[in-house]
């Protein structure tokens, strides 16, 4: 088929719309417009984007349907990008199963999944595929809408095996310059009220190139990488580890492993429940007292960080804390020595926060005015390997939280005298 030909079929008959906020009229066709009815898509419409954020930037109520839906246009202007600037092997069967799984890369997220990244629990990348296998009416209608299904499965799980032009996609939906990160940066600014993660989303897409099998940018653009990883780095500073988002992260972290831990829950009650389910946790197991961290967080009722030190100077504490096993024994051992002074103080409301990796570098091809290409590190002079450490290092902190009555002096005498 000839590129007119994939053009047209990403353009004819897309007449339906939904209109997005950030001012994007969001074109669909009957077929996709279908997935975006079914129950298993509706339900994003219940799950937060950013979680707790909105206690501290209270327009962060979108909702990762919104942000599905975003993806999806993203996706979709970057595919007509590269087919009017390059000669990919693309095929209409491939495209419709890209499209749908931009639609659904998020399909299968529950509330706080990101916290519990370090129990052995299946990724929300999994659970999509197992969804869309499982979910008769989602079935139905991804593959009434011209997609492959094991084809949309694997672009969304880099696990599945993926060869030829679904690897091709999978790269685009899960490289530096892919349509989820372009897409949450725009919005969770937008909706945070504040300028940091803004991108020139039309110039970037305008720039993509396929190269190799890659998505690569031409060189007179190859700023807006440093832009975003910039971006980046001010979205995470200010926004996604604001101490005050941290705390809510942790304590409902601290509550949920203390539940599995105790055989309270299990991981797998966690599975496919949007935010109004996991708000009745606390409700359903009102004996384990534990939980209660998730209502205080609901009611904005957060701990204050009263200890803090940057992940990468070595520390005792930092060694204690190494996995979530570990920890629970460190905070019990703090817990001990400052229930001495706060009788009040209880064994669960000592929690040490410890952030994941995060990583500023960039694999992105950059494509020279004669065909040939460089590494986006040899052509960047801002984030070289030093400055993508840096700032790493400066953004990930182990903190100890606590209820605000805990003096800042008497955590510090209880670390620093090792009491603990």
């Amino acid at each position: 088929m000839n590129k007119k030909e994939l053009i047209l079929s990403l353009t004819e008959g897309f007449v339906l719309s939904y209109r997005d906020p950030l001012g994007n009229d969001i074109l669909m066709d009957q077929a996709i417009k279908r997935i975006t009815l079914t129950s298993a898509f509706r339900k994003l419409d219940r799950i937060k984007q950013n979680g707790p954020t909105c206690l501290v930037y209270p327009g962060a109520v979108h909702t990762r349907l919104c942000h599905s839906l975003g993806v999806y246009y993203t996706g979709r202007q970057i595919l007509l990008s590269v087919l009017e600037n390059s000669n990919p092997e693309f095929t209409v069967s491939g495209m419709r199963s890209f499209l749908v799984a931009c639609l659904l890369h998020d399909i299968g997220h529950f509330p706080y999944a990101h916290s519990l990244k370090e129990l052995s629990i299946k990724e929300h990348e999994e659970l999509a595929g197992e969804i869309i296998l499982n979910d008769k009416e989602l079935f139905d209608a991804v593959k009434n809408s011209g997609a492959a299904i094991e084809d949309v499965i694997a672009i969304i799980d880099d696990k599945k095996k993926a060869t030829g032009e679904v690897e091709i996609y999978r790269h685009i939906l899960s490289g530096a310059l892919d349509p989820d990160k372009l897409d949450y940066l725009n919005r969770d600014a937008f909706f945070c009220g504040v300028p940091y993660g803004n991108q020139n989303n039309g110039y970037i897409i305008s720039k993509l190139h396929i190269l190799n099998n890659r998505i690569a940018i031409e060189h007179s653009a190859y700023a807006s990488i440093e832009h975003i990883l910039f971006s980046k780095y001010l979205m995470y500073k200010n926004i996604y580890w604001h101490k005050d988002v941290r705390s809510a992260t942790c304590m409902i972290k601290k509550a949920l492993l203390s539940a599995i831990r105790d055989n309270v829950i299990a991981v797998e009650d966690l599975y496919f429940i949007d935010d109004y389910d996991f708000d009745m946790i606390p409700q359903k197991y009102k004996e384990y007292e534990p939980l209660s961290l998730i209502t205080a967080v609901r009611n904005n009722m957060l701990f204050e960080r009263v200890w803090e030190r940057e992940w990468y100077l070595d520390h005792e504490l930092k060694e204690l804390s190494s996995n979530i096993y570990s920890r629970f024994e460190a905070e019990d051992r703090i817990y001990k020595a400052l229930k001495k002074r706060y009788p009040q103080l209880k064994e669960y409301e000592v929690i040490i926060d410890i952030p994941e990796p995060i990583s500023f570098e960039a694999d992105v091809a950059i494509l020279e005015k004669d065909g040939s290409y460089k590494k986006f590190s040899d052509v960047t002079k801002l984030f070289t390997k030093d400055v993508e450490q840096q700032f790493a290092s400066s953004l990930r902190y182990i903190g100890i939280y606590t209820p605000d009555y805990v003096s800042r002096d008497i955590i510090k005498e209880v670390i620093d005298g090792r009491e603990y």
